[in-house]
């Protein structure tokens, strides 16, 4: 089951802090207000890690993927490109990686290749897997947060640590002008 969808924090209770899991919903409703805002990755439509978070966004403003994360990454700076703000989901950074030429070649220079012609803005969220409870496995729990800030020149990479800075995060990654990668690693 998941958590209610809320419009905003006074909907809780005074004395009940609201949980992790209901700031991102928070947060993505938030984004969901954003004219032309679309949700596209894996389990935003089904069930599964970014499906709870979108509870409240019509199902109008997702696009399921397959495991495709190149094509993924191609398609939200497409979509960027035709006026959409993409919130592109990747369930684990470690998938990331299969993105990278298009992150990294394309999304990330697109506007000096282009001398300022086009400016693609697209939020990535993704998150690194846990080792606890259940430990994920080498393969689904690393960190390549500092690699990316290094390779991406042109777009900021922030990570979420700390459950009060949800909404701000996601409140600044819309503000900005430029693309946002926001690493989750939330306990």
């Amino acid at each position: 089951m998941s958590a209610p969808a809320h419009t905003s924090i006074s909907s809780w209770m005074p004395d009940e802090l609201p949980t992790t899991a209901q700031l991102l919903n928070l947060a993505m409703l938030r984004l969901a207000k954003e004219p032309n805002s679309i949700f596209l990755g894996q389990s935003v439509a089904f069930p599964g890690w970014a499906y709870s978070s979108l509870d409240g966004v019509p199902m109008s403003q997702r696009i399921e993927m397959p495991v495709a994360e190149e094509l993924q990454m191609g398609i939200s700076t497409g979509l960027a490109l035709q006026g959409y703000l993409p919130v592109s989901f990747y369930p684990r950074m470690d998938f990331l990686l299969l993105a990278a030429n298009q992150l990294i070649n394309h999304l990330d220079k697109l506007q000096e290749m282009s001398r300022g012609s086009f400016k693609p803005k697209v939020i990535i969220r993704t998150r690194v897997g846990p080792n606890e409870p259940l430990n994920a496995g080498p393969q689904h729990t690393q960190c390549h947060t500092s690699a990316f800030q290094k390779m991406l020149t042109n777009m900021l990479v922030w990570s979420l640590t700390k459950k009060k800075d949800i909404t701000w995060m996601y409140n600044e990654a819309v503000n900005e002008s430029r693309s946002v990668m926001i690493v989750e690693r939330l306990e």
